[in-house]
């Protein structure tokens, strides 16, 4: 473990923890814990500046890179940048705007927050209304994408139960906790095509919108045209309701009992997402874009602004500066980072990573945990192979990628040869060759690594 970045190890995230305890063992107190989200050291031998640059001056002015290049490295012990260029001027960040996301809904939600996904008696005799809480997770059955995962069939049997054997007869779906445009401001519409990177943002869908609990990292999955929609009608089979009747509507206000059946509004079942880091964590590893842009609306709600692109991307962006960071450094349109118009800061994201990294901040210590390791992990599976000074990465580097057209970036943390925990971010736009800009953006952080500077 690397001192002051809490889980970073190589550990995959949602993995399933059952403790066993034996009835029979003795009361004992419980040990004294270690400390997980102990502040960065200054262990190992410090960079100096001078040297830096003359490592990095070469490889950051690849032309492969394209003709925009901002990069930002600092020194997490002192917080003293070590290489500048262009630092502090907002760059295409596409999927490294989900450290924003995930920083931001951890610090205002908490780790330990759960999406919750209701059923509730309908207005109308054998009515049940679906209530969407904003869990992009959500899994019909026990073949989920997401491990973990809340099940529609467990909420099904909880609904069943609570009605007692009256049989559900028409579903409604609420969908009234997001509201606004369901994409985003400078997505191409082949995201959202059928099989695009991201779905609808809704606050009702299964496995991230997919029609299948499946995930391609090399293209995208089937998605639902309507995912609310696709939930609701996996769930109106699980309840034995008509599949037909399936449409959307609002849950009632809770009503005084009725004098026979279930009173309108009454809650008849209820289901809880893994905990709020685990689901951050997937987002990260894989760069999930539904995941990105469904939680980015949980940042809003929890600063009480709607749930629309506009209140997400207001509400990151306020969050940050009460984190103490230059959020004017930001000009967000989305949560996911799929949208061209989108600025962030190298800088921005450094002085993120180094807050995250100092144990000031514990609730957001949490986003190491979900990073990609180089050689190993999510995508940056398949990265630094080559050439092959670049595999001195391997296992070392923890970065968010963020690829769209002509544009590569990749923000992170790694341990020089000498023992040293740095934070990069590097933004490069106008490539013409995504392969040899993605080999030579991976070369600036090998090269730190094996660094003796």
């Amino acid at each position: 473990m690397i001192a002051g970045v809490a889980v970073v190890g190589l550990v995959k995230p949602f993995e399933d923890e059952t403790s066993v305890v034996p009835t029979k063992a003795p009361v004992t107190p419980d040990p004294t814990p270690t400390p997980v989200l102990a502040a960065a050291s200054g262990g190992g031998k410090a960079p100096g500046v001078a040297q830096v640059k003359v490592a990095l001056d070469p490889l950051v002015s690849s032309a492969a890179l394209g003709t925009t290049v901002n990069v930002s490295v600092v020194d997490v012990a002192t917080g003293q940048p070590l290489y500048e260029r262009d630092a502090d001027v907002p760059n295409t960040p596409a999927s490294t705007t989900k450290l924003l996301t995930a920083a931001t809904v951890l610090a205002a939600r908490g780790p330990a927050y759960r999406l919750r996904t209701t059923a509730v008696a309908g207005s109308a005799p054998g009515e049940v209304v679906l209530v969407g809480g904003g869990d992009p997770t959500l899994s019909v059955d026990a073949k989920a994408l997401f491990p973990g995962a809340a099940r529609l069939d467990q909420l099904a049997s909880q609904v069943k139960k609570a009605l007692g054997g009256a049989k559900p007869t028409k579903l409604l779906v609420d969908t009234s906790l997001f509201s606004g445009p369901e994409t985003g401001t400078g997505w191409s519409p082949d995201d959202v095509s059928p099989l695009g990177q991201v779905a609808r943002i809704q606050p009702l869908m299964t496995n991230g919108g997919r029609v299948k609990p499946i995930h391609n990292e090399r293209g995208g999955d089937p998605r639902f045209a309507d995912p609310a929609i696709g939930a609701g009608r996996a769930f109106a089979k699980l309840l034995g309701a008509p599949v037909a009747t399936v449409k959307r509507g609002k849950a009632p206000a809770v009503a005084p009992s009725a004098a026979t059946g279930v009173a309108p509004g009454t809650r008849l079942g209820e289901v809880q997402s893994p905990p709020l880091v685990q689901v951050t964590d997937w987002m990260l590893e894989q760069s999930d874009n539904t995941i990105a842009d469904v939680l980015a609306r949980q940042v809003a709600l929890a600063a009480g602004k709607p749930a629309t692109f506009d209140g997400a991307t207001d509400a990151i962006i306020v969050k940050l500066r009460e984190l103490g960071l230059p959020g004017d450094e930001a000009d967000l349109y989305d949560g996911s980072g799929l949208s061209r118009h989108n600025g962030i800061s190298p800088a921005l994201l450094t002085q993120l990573l180094t807050l995250a990294a100092s144990g000031k901040q514990p609730a957001i210590t949490g986003i190491f945990g979900g990073l990609p390791v180089a050689g190993w992990s999510g995508t940056l599976e398949k990265r630094f192979a080559s050439p092959a000074p670049n595999r001195a990465a391997y296992g070392v580097v923890r970065a968010k990628t963020g690829t769209l057209s002509g544009v590569n970036a990749m923000a992170g943390q790694l341990v020089t040869k000498d023992g040293r925990l740095l934070v990069f971010a590097i933004m490069a736009s106008g490539s013409a060759n995504a392969t040899a800009a993605k080999a030579a953006l991976d070369r600036v952080p090998a090269r730190l690594v094996s660094c003796g500077c």
